[in-house]
C-alpha cells in the first residue's frame, strides 16, 4: 500500500459534509489519503479544521464556465474577479477564488496538494478531470505555506478514470446573448500488465460574453450623483457631461452646442447636469460600448501517467497546458474638456469660425467621446503549462514519503490598440492651412516637412481619417512571464502508540521559487501615451520552509471523552525578500458521543507578498466616484501596481465547531463552525472609493494616493498594495446533508435523494488604516469594495432515479445597502432569491448505453439585479440562463 499527502488519488476524508457519515471501518479499507486540512495522512483521521468537500457533480450544478464559477456560488466565496466583475480591466477573464471575501491571495489554490502557477486561475484546470474540490475555511499556513490565510482550495483530479467520455454543451441567456459552447474528452487506460496508468482530458470553451453593460436596464449607465443635499442618490442614464460624440464645444460663443456627423452645429441635451455627468440627457457613456461579462474562449488539457515500480514505490508524472484569449471592446481614451482649438484650425467649419470672429474669440475648449477615434479592444492571451513528478514510497509497516518537484510557466500577453499618443495627437490637433498647397497640414509640418504628422478633423462623428488615426494611436503591449519552481520531501507515519492509539507525524521540507519577467512595447518604454501605457518589470523571490506535524490521540472510550486527539502544527518558511516568519497550528477532536464531534483550532497563519503584489505593473481602470469633497460623482482613472517595500503579514485564527452524524440516521450529516480571523499589516489594494472616503477622514497617508488638478476636482486614484493596519473578521459556517433510498420512506419508489442546506453568517468584516474602521458587512452592492452580505444560504434538492435525475437550488441573499461608506439616499438592496433548476436522462433503458441528456436554467425566475450593481460580485447581472447538453461515457 502507497499513502501519499502529495499523489492523492482515492478518497478524500473530511470532517464535514458526506464524509462524516464514514465509519472508522470504512475508511481503513481505503489504500490513500489525504486531509486537504493537515500533513497527516492516516486513515480515518479528522482534522481539527473545518473542510468542506464538493463532487464533480456538485460542480456541475448550474452548468458553470469554469471551477471557480462554480465555487463562487458557496456561501463562503465572495466572486471577486471574473467574467462578471472586472470587465474593462488588464485582468478581465481570469478565474480565481477568493475565501471569506479576504482577498484572492489569502486563499491558496492546490492541485492534488500541490500549488499551480497562474496566481489562483481556475481556468487553467480541465473541470472533465476533477474529481471533487475539498475546501478548508480556516487557516492552514503551518500545512501548506504562505496563501492560506483565508483557507484552502484543493482541486483533486481523477488520475485513474478508465474508459472515456465525450461532452458536449450549448448556453444562451433569456436577453439571448452571453452564447456558450462547449466540448470535453477524457480517456483513461492501464498499461505493462496494470502496473501503469495513463489519463489524457481536455475542454473547449467559447463564451461571448455580454456587450454592452447597456443590455442590461438595470446595469448599464446607473452612477449615484449628488442630490445636491450633501448625499448621493443612484439614477440611470448617466453620461458626461463634458464629451460627445462628434465634439462638444464647452467655452465660448458656441458653448453648449455639439458637432454633427456633417461638421454643423446643434444644442447638445445636457438633460439635467450634476458636475460633470449628465442625467437623462444625451451624454455618451461608455456603458453603451463596453461589456459587461467580458466575451472569454479557452481550452485547457491534462495529461497523467501513474507507475508502480512495486507495491512501496511509485512514480507519478503530470503536465497542464491551457490557454485563454479573446479580443474584444474595451474602454474609450476620451477628452474630457481637455482639448483646446484654435480659431485657425485647418478643418474647423467656416461658419463656427465666423461666430468665433464676430465674438472676438480665438480658441476654445472641446471634450470629445472618441468612440470613432480611439476606442481601444484589448487583446489578451494567458498560457500556462505546468509540469510536476513525484515519487512515493513506504517502509517497515507504518512509513510513508513523498518527494516532488514542479514547473510551472504562466504567460499573460496583452495588446490593446487604440490609445492616443501624446505628442502626435497634440500635433495632429494644431491643424492650420499650408500656405503653400492650400491644404489641411500640422503646424510642425511648417518647420519640420519631414515630420510625418497627419492633421485630424474632430468635428463631428467620423471625421477623423484612417490616416490621421493610424498616426494618433498605438498599441501598448505587454509580455509578461512568470515561473514557478517548487519542490519538497516528506515523511509520514506512526512512530509508536499511545493507550488511547498511534501517534502519527509528518514532518518534510520544501523548497520554491517565484519570478516575473514583464518587457513592453517602445512606446510604452517612452511613455509615448497620453493616458495608458504598460511598465516593464522583473522580479523573483525564493523561499526554504521547514514543517511539522503530530496528531496525539489523548483519551478514548471514556463516558463524553470518546476519541479525544490533539494536532499541532508549525513551520517556519525563510524567504529571501523579508526574512524568516513562523506560522502554527494546535487543534483538537473529541467525539463527546457516538457521531457528535467536536473541533477547536488556534493558529498563526502567514503571508508574504507576492509577485504581484510586489512587483507589478501599473494597472489602468475607470470607476465612478462619488467625491466627498466636490459633493459630486466623477468617473476617474485608477492606477493599480506593486509595492517592493511590503511587509509580511500575520493572521490569528480560531475555528470552533461541531458535527454530528446521528447513527439512528444513517445519511444525516450536520457542522457548525465558528470563525475568527484577525490580520496584521495587511497587504491590499484599497478600492478607489474607499481611498477617497479614507482620504476624506482624515487619513493623510492615502491622501498622497488621490490626484486632484489645481481645482481641487479629482482626476485619478492609485490603488497600488499597501500594508494596512488590520482586517477583521468572524461569522458562522453552518451545513446539514441528508441522503437516504426513496424506497426508505415510500416502499417501492426508485431513486435516491439528497438534501443540502449550506450557509454562512458574518458578524463582522473590517479594515482598520489607523485612522479610520470600516465595516464592510452588508456593504454588498459595490463591486470594487471588500463588501459581504450578512447570510447567505443555499438550499439543493435532488432526486437520482435509474432513468431521470432533476436538481432543484436555491441561492438566498440577505438584505443590505449598495455602499456603506457612502451617503446614498436609495441604498437599501432587499433580500435576494435566485432558483436553479437541472434535469438528466440516461438513455440506457432505450438503447443509448452510456449516454446522457442535460439540462440546466439559472436565475429560473429571471431575477433582475439591483439598479447600479455593475460587475457585482454577488448578483446575476447575466438573468435567466439556459445550458443544454449531452455526454457519454464509453
Amino acid at each position: 500500500m502507497i499513502g501519499s499527502s502529495l499523489v492523492p488519488a482515492a478518497v478524500v476524508l473530511l470532517a464535514s459534509g458526506a464524509a462524516m457519515a464514514q465509519s472508522a471501518d470504512q475508511a481503513d479499507q481505503v489504500e490513500e489519503v489525504v486531509v486537504t486540512a493537515s500533513r497527516i495522512d492516516r486513515a480515518g483521521f479528522q482534522a481539527p479544521t473545518p473542510t468542506v468537500q464538493l463532487t464533480a457533480e456538485d460542480l456541475a450544478v448550474g452548468a458553470r464556465p469554469n471551477i471557480a464559477a462554480a465555487l463562487n456560488d458557496m456561501p463562503q466565496f465572495r466572486a471577486t474577479s471574473g467574467p462578471q466583475t472586472t470587465g474593462t480591466n488588464t485582468g478581465a477573464g481570469a478565474a480565481p477564488v477568493d475565501l471569506r471575501g479576504l482577498g484572492i491571495n489569502r486563499t491558496l489554490v492546490l492541485v492534488d496538494g500541490r500549488r499551480v502557477s497562474s496566481e489562483n486561475d481556475l481556468n487553467s484546470i480541465p473541470t472533465v478531470l476533477v474529481k471533487n474540490a475539498d475546501i478548508v475555511t480556516g487557516g492552514a499556513s503551518a500545512a501548506w505555506g504562505s496563501g492560506a490565510v483565508a483557507g484552502v482550495v484543493n482541486i483533486g483530479i481523477d488520475r485513474y478514470f478508465t474508459g472515456g467520455k465525450l461532452g458536449a454543451e450549448y448556453g444562451i441567456s433569456s436577453f439571448d446573448d452571453a452564447e456558450q459552447v462547449r466540448a470535453e474528452g477524457a480517456w483513461g487506460t492501464d498499461f505493462l500488465d496494470g502496473r501503469g496508468h495513463f489519463v489524457i482530458g481536455g475542454e473547449y470553451l467559447d463564451n461571448d460574453g455580454v456587450v454592452p453593460k447597456d443590455s442590461r436596464p438595470n446595469i448599464g449607465s446607473w452612477a449615484q450623483v449628488s442630490n445636491g443635499a450633501g448625499a448621493f442618490i443612484t439614477v440611470p442614464n448617466v453620461g458626461f457631461a463634458n464629451a460627445a460624440v462628434g465634439g462638444l464645444i464647452l467655452s465660448g460663443v458656441n458653448a453648449g452646442r455639439v458637432f454633427n456627423p456633417d461638421g454643423t452645429l446643434r444644442a447638445f441635451n445636457y438633460g439635467t447636469v450634476v458636475g460633470t455627468n449628465t442625467v437623462g440627457g444625451e451624454g455618451p457613456s461608455n456603458d453603451d460600448l463596453s461589456p459587461l461579462v467580458t466575451p472569454q474562449r479557452r481550452y485547457a488539457t491534462m495529461a497523467s501517467a501513474v507507475y508502480e515500480f512495486s507495491d512501496s514505490l511509485r512514480l507519478t508524472a503530470d503536465v497542464r497546458h491551457s490557454r485563454m484569449w479573446n479580443n474584444y471592446i474595451w474602454f474609450g481614451d476620451h477628452n474630457r474638456g481637455n482639448l483646446t482649438i484654435s480659431i485657425n484650425n485647418a478643418f474647423l467649419p467656416a461658419a463656427v469660425r465666423a461666430q468665433m470672429q464676430a465674438a472676438g474669440q480665438t480658441s476654445f475648449t472641446m471634450g470629445r467621446f472618441n468612440s470613432d477615434l480611439s476606442y481601444s479592444t484589448i487583446d489578451f492571451e494567458r498560457i500556462n503549462t505546468q509540469a510536476t513528478v513525484a515519487l512515493d514510497g513506504e517502509f517497515g509497516d507504518d512509513w510513508r514519503w513523498g518527494a516532488y518537484y514542479s514547473r510551472g510557466e504562466y504567460k499573460n500577453n496583452i495588446d490593446t490598440p487604440g490609445f492616443l499618443l501624446r505628442t502626435q495627437y497634440a500635433q495632429a490637433v494644431d491643424s492650420v492651412i499650408s500656405p503653400i498647397t492650400g491644404q489641411a497640414v500640422c503646424r510642425v509640418t511648417l518647420t519640420n516637412a519631414n515630420s510625418g504628422c497627419v492633421p485630424i478633423n474632430l468635428f463631428g462623428e467620423g471625421a477623423p481619417s484612417a490616416a490621421a488615426i493610424a498616426y494618433v494611436t498605438g498599441t501598448p503591449q505587454q509580455r509578461t512571464t512568470t515561473t514557478l519552481d517548487v519542490g519538497g520531501i516528506d515523511l509520514r507515519g506512526e512512530p509508536f502508540s499511545l493507550p488511547a492509539g498511534d501517534v502519527s507525524i509528518a514532518v518534510g521540507f520544501e523548497a520554491r521559487k517565484e519570478k516575473v519577467v514583464q518587457t513592453v512595447g517602445a512606446l510604452d518604454a517612452a511613455q509615448a501615451f497620453q493616458t495608458f501605457s504598460f511598465s516593464a518589470l522583473a522580479g523573483e523571490f525564493t523561499v526554504k520552509e521547514a514543517f511539522a506535524e503530530v496528531l496525539v490521540p489523548i483519551v478514548r472510550d471514556l463516558p463524553v471523552l470518546n476519541d479525544l486527539q490533539f494536532n499541532a502544527a508549525a513551520r517556519i518558511s525563510d524567504y529571501d525578500t523579508t526574512g524568516s516568519i513562523w506560522s502554527w497550528k494546535l487543534g483538537a477532536t473529541n467525539e463527546f458521543f457516538p457521531g457528535f464531534r467536536g473541533r477547536i483550532t488556534q493558529s498563526r497563519d502567514i503571508r508574504s507578498a507576492n509577485l504581484s503584489e510586489l512587483f507589478t505593473t501599473t494597472t489602468t481602470g475607470y470607476n465612478n466616484i462619488n467625491d466627498p469633497v466636490k459633493g459630486q460623482t466623477v468617473y476617474t482613472l485608477n492606477n493599480g501596481g506593486g509595492n517592493p517595500d511590503l511587509r509580511p503579514e500575520t493572521a490569528d485564527t480560531l475555528t470552533l465547531g461541531v458535527t454530528y452524524a446521528p447513527p439512528s440516521m444513517p445519511g444525516l450529516n450536520m457542522s457548525l463552525d465558528y470563525y475568527d480571523i484577525s490580520i496584521e499589516d495587511v497587504i491590499t489594494t484599497i478600492a478607489p472609493q474607499d481611498l477617497v472616503t479614507r482620504c476624506f477622514n482624515g487619513n493623510l497617508d492615502l491622501c498622497s494616493r488621490v490626484d486632484r488638478d489645481a481645482a481641487g476636482n479629482l482626476i485619478r486614484t492609485r490603488s497600488t498594495y499597501v500594508n494596512l493596519s488590520q482586517y477583521h473578521t468572524d461569522g458562522v459556517d453552518a451545513e446539514v446533508s441528508y441522503a437516504a433510498p426513496m424506497d426508505l420512506y415510500f416502499p417501492g419508489a426508485s431513486g435516491r435523494v439528497n438534501l443540502r442546506l449550506v450557509g454562512t453568517w458574518v458578524n463582522s468584516l473590517t479594515t482598520n488604516d489607523g485612522v479610520s474602521e470600516i465595516e464592510y458587512v452588508e456593504s454588498q452592492g459595490y463591486s470594487f469594495g471588500l463588501g459581504v452580505p450578512k447570510l447567505r444560504v443555499n438550499a439543493s434538492a435532488a432526486w437520482q432515479g435509474d432513468v431521470f435525475g432533476v436538481d432543484l437550488r436555491a441561492r438566498y441573499i440577505s438584505g443590505g445597502v449598495y455602499n456603506k461608506t457612502v451617503n446614498i439616499v436609495n441604498n437599501d438592496i432587499d433580500p435576494y432569491m435566485y432558483v436553479d433548476l437541472g434535469v438528466t436522462a440516461d438513455l440506457a433503458s432505450f438503447g443509448a448505453e452510456g449516454v446522457e441528456l442535460y439540462g440546466n436554467v439559472t436565475n429560473l425566475f429571471d431575477k433582475d439585479p439591483p439598479v447600479g450593481s455593475l460587475y457585482s460580485p454577488y448578483y446575476d447581472v447575466i438573468g435567466r440562463y439556459l445550458t443544454v447538453g449531452a455526454r457519454y461515457r464509453f
